[in-house]
């Protein structure tokens, strides 16, 4: 463990909108900090109050037990979700972890009561499994290696993950409509929650857009996040004019329009902007998901027949729906086409009034298509 060690609750703050907001942690650091508590339990005998993890963002924690029990070969503890000042549907939950002792090496994750299962294919998780995210999977692991070796243990560990509150929880998130039924999913890519307010979010947006503005900057590259800003470095794009605009793609449009943008490059998933091809300017899940209806709509404008745009229509994911389209004979013409869709939309939104061009991609296929003047505006960026 370093030595910038966050004790419960988080106390690191982020200001965003001139607001003094908590960072908090997922439920991927609730399910590390009970499995390694109770493995931990299980060699000493020994009941613990709290317990210290390491996060995939660097930060270590030291995060309090609850209900700590040792019953035969078994120990359990339980874990309290702490979003920090993030408003998120699990917050206040109790995440428990069951640990025992097995044979073979490594680690065998079950479900417990309120933790999801796996019923589609096309999630990062395999059908039938927890619904145990990779990035929770591989801090479990690693905690309990840690423990592992801390007692010459040669042996691996079962762990069952439950939440009680889960199931119910569940009906107010996406879980069911991607799959995952019966419960909540252990999420988390970095193991820390970052708070988001709306209208803070927005604010810090439009600040940094108009920083870039008033150094003479007229040519700005959009990313809806990570994984655009990811996708820009390696077409080799230079971040310096580079804007995350989260999901408020018209609230950031109307603001370049107004401070007088000239010309957006916008690169983004195409999980995010087949929703902008539809029209639909904020993309969060919560306001709109009519990912596969938009697909299905051009698949058939380009001439897919009913049995295509059936299988797109039962896709869960993005990435199934490529995978379908690519079956069907659909290959860069039609993300071409899609990307001259968002084009048009985002041109139409400010009145054409800036000059946008679009890059469409896939974590999982890569480059899928672009504009027809998106190579051009590439060139401003490199």
């Amino acid at each position: 463990m370093s030595g910038d060690v966050l004790k419960h609750p988080l106390n690191r703050y982020v200001e965003k909108g001139g607001k003094r907001m908590r960072y908090g942690y997922t439920t991927g650091s609730c399910a590390t900090a009970a499995s390694k508590a109770a493995a931990l339990m299980l060699f000493t005998g020994e009941i613990k109050d709290t317990v210290e993890i390491a996060t995939p963002k660097g930060w270590d924690l030291v995060i309090d037990l609850f209900d700590c029990r040792i019953d035969g070969g078994t120990a359990s503890c339980a874990v309290v979700k702490d979003s920090g000042d993030d408003p998120d549907v699990t917050k206040g939950t109790r995440v428990y972890a069951a640990v025992r002792l097995i044979d073979d090496p490594g680690v065998v994750f079950k479900r417990g009561k309120g933790l999801g299962v796996v019923t589609l294919p096309g999630l990062s998780i395999p059908v039938g499994e927890p619904a145990i995210n990779p990035t929770p999977r591989a801090m479990m692991r690693k905690a309990l290696a840690e423990v592992a070796e801390a007692y010459d243990y040669t042996g691996g560990f079962e762990v069952t993950v439950s939440l009680p509150e889960g199931e119910e929880l569940a009906k107010r998130t996406f879980n069911p409509k991607l799959g995952v039924q019966g419960g909540l999913s252990i999420l988390g890519t970095t193991g820390i929650v970052t708070p988001m307010s709306e209208e803070s979010l927005k604010a810090s947006m439009r600040l940094e857009l108009s920083v870039l503005k008033e150094k003479g900057c007229r040519d700005i590259l959009f990313v809806p996040g990570n994984y655009g800003a990811d996708f820009a470095a390696e077409l080799g794009l230079k971040s310096d004019r580079m804007v995350k605009i989260s999901n408020f793609v018209g609230y950031m449009f109307e603001q370049a329009e107004n401070m007088g943008i000239a010309r957006i490059l916008f690169v983004g998933h195409l999980g995010k902007l087949v929703k902008v091809a539809g029209g639909i300017f904020q993309t969060h899940s919560s306001y709109s998901d009519a990912r596969m209806e938009i697909l299905a709509a051009y698949a058939a404008l380009d001439g897919a027949d009913q049995a295509c745009v059936s299988e797109i229509m039962h896709c869960t994911t993005t990435d199934d729906a490529v995978e379908t389209l690519r079956a069907h004979g659909f290959g860069r013409d039609y993300f071409d086409h899609l990307a001259e869709r968002v084009k048009i939309r985002c041109e139409r939104k400010v009145y054409q009034n800036i000059a946008v061009e679009v890059v469409l991609f896939s974590r999982k296929y890569g480059l899928l298509g672009q504009s027809e003047g998106a190579a051009a505006f590439e060139a401003l960026f490199k």
